[in-house]
């Protein structure tokens, strides 16, 4: 019963007092049931969220491939903004650069629509290229255990291992980089169109503490993993919101030397 009223929960986004009248239990009981239920769900995150590695990693770097010819690519990460009410403490970190409270959620996923990275703990008003900065997997790239890249948008800043577009491509060479790295890229929108249309939770407002918050955001990225890896794929259109992820606004250009001659060195090498 608890399991059922917190996937109702997840996938409605409803009020807990209607939940609850549905199963004939009280709004707090609704309350207790999804709270133990997803804390129970992040317990085994990590046997259902992974980061490619070896004959994975290969696997993964394949299936990229075949999407529109961008070599050696491990995943596509961008970030998303899941409404959340206004906290009672730090409320303005919280607003985020559309004008409402959000967490800024950064996800990694591979070619088949799965997340392998989630770093859910953000406030709404953190740039994507400090939620990066400050994340594990970037930690783990810059120490060099995985051999491969990110493609990420304009809001992340160029590295050796992480690919962004030019924003002022001057070859035909860069033209086709650019063109490669957003037909692949592209995908983790659709990921996040799926997740959100399959919880409706996460399209509508968590009324709830930002740390709960982030907890059931982490729960339905597991079950949506579950979901993928059971060949249940729904409709892989990309989510509004995220689509017009990569506006003017998001933009950096504070890449590093080594990125960029990374990047030249790509587009001139596989698209020259």
């Amino acid at each position: 019963m608890q399991l059922l009223v917190c996937l109702r929960f997840f996938a409605t986004g409803a009020f807990h007092k209607l939940i609850g009248d549905s199963f004939n239990v009280s709004e707090c009981t609704v309350g207790r049931c999804c709270r133990a239920v997803a804390n129970a769900i992040v317990g085994v995150r990590s046997d259902f969220i992974e980061f490619p590695k070896d004959h994975k990693a290969r696997e993964t770097k394949q299936e990229f491939l075949k999407i529109a010819g961008f070599p050696n690519v491990l995943g596509c990460v961008d970030g998303t903004f899941i409404r959340i009410i206004g906290p009672s403490e730090n409320e303005a970190d919280f607003v985020n650069r559309k004008g409402f409270h959000s967490l800024n959620v950064q996800m990694v996923c591979d070619a088949k629509f799965k997340f392998t990275s989630v770093c859910a703990t953000w406030p709404g008003s953190v740039h994507d290229s400090r939620v990066w900065r400050e994340s594990a997997l970037c930690r783990q790239f810059e120490q060099g255990e995985h051999n491969g890249f990110l493609l990420g948008d304009s809001g992340y800043p160029c590295r050796r291992y992480l690919m962004t577009p030019y924003l002022n491509p001057a070859t035909d060479a860069q033209q086709r980089f650019n063109a490669s790295l957003c037909r692949t890229r592209v995908l983790v929108e659709q990921s996040f169109g799926i997740l959100k249309r399959r919880f409706a939770c996460l399209q509508a407002t968590l009324r709830t503490n930002p740390d709960q918050a982030a907890t059931y955001v982490v729960a339905c990225v597991v079950l949506h993993n579950i979901g993928i890896e059971s060949g249940d794929v729904m409709d892989k259109g990309c989510d509004a919101a995220d689509a017009n992820s990569n506006q003017a606004d998001h933009q950096v250009a504070y890449n590093a030397q080594e990125g960029s001659h990374m990047r030249d060195y790509i587009a001139n090498t596989y698209f020259g």
